[in-house]
């Protein structure tokens, strides 16, 4: 689907909604623990190698890889 893309590819400002979370159990069960899950609005802050993104009025950062796990579907947050 084209409007699925990784987390971190999400540009300064843009809304998305979590579509999946990928990753070996242990690593999906500690991003549903920080309030990601599907269907999640979330809303990019700071992109780049370490982003911050905006979910439920909380700042959450991901280095890396981490942001590669969360799959997320552009559009608005609301």
């Amino acid at each position: 689907m084209p409007d699925t893309l990784p987390l971190q590819l999400l540009s300064a400002g843009q809304p998305a909604r979590t579509d999946q979370l990928l990753g070996q159990p242990e690593e999906v069960h500690r991003l549903q623990e920080l309030g990601i899950r599907v269907g999640a609005p979330i809303e990019m802050l700071q992109s780049g190698t370490t982003c911050i993104v905006n979910l439920d009025g909380a700042r959450l950062a991901f280095r890396d890889h981490e942001g590669f796990r969360v799959l997320v579907r552009l559009g608005e947050m609301g």
